[in-house]
């Protein structure tokens, strides 16, 4: 389980075809600092098992379910990813509860500016967009969001990005 508070940006350092998925290594500090093999990371919002670490990397494997419902197989190498460990009960949850399970792929289909905030149209799957509820959290590669507007379309939503 994750908050959806970005600890830090990864870069995709190589990818390995291993039959039946891949194996992805990542980039990274401040999440390795108390990882270990078989912990959780939040990888862009995919809950993905630490397989190998080293001092300034891990490695990641997705299977086929996993690379189909997600973004991970246009991944490339140099691509920056979002990286989340998996909470403690003995923390604050400043974002919402998110499982890493994710539920489909959108896509943006507009970017707005409002002051010095963006305010973003998404388009949803089909299958999920009733599921979606005005000022319900989303959670966007890992990022938990707010929903400013629901039903911009029966498979769309707007969410309202605040500078920060």
């Amino acid at each position: 389980m994750f908050t959806g508070l970005v600890e830090e940006m990864g870069e995709v350092l190589s990818i390995e075809e291993r039959a039946p998925g891949r194996r992805f290594w990542v980039g990274a500090r401040e999440v390795l600092a108390d990882t270990r093999i078989g912990d959780s990371l939040s990888v862009s919002g995919c809950c993905l098992t630490v397989v190998a670490r080293e001092a300034d990397r891990f490695a990641v494997e997705a299977v086929p379910e996993t690379l189909a419902r997600t973004t991970l197989g246009e991944w490339r190498v140099g691509e920056r990813v979002n990286l989340e460990r998996a909470m403690r009960l003995d923390q604050r949850l400043g974002g919402h509860l998110v499982q890493g399970h994710v539920d489909g792929v959108g896509r943006v289909t507009g970017v707005a500016r409002e002051g010095d905030g963006r305010r973003l149209t998404l388009e949803v799957p089909e299958a999920l967009g009733r599921f979606v509820a005005e000022k319900g959290s989303l959670a966007v590669d890992g990022v938990s969001l707010t929903v400013a507007r629901a039903g911009a379309g029966v498979t769309g939503c707007e969410i309202a990005l605040i500078p920060h």
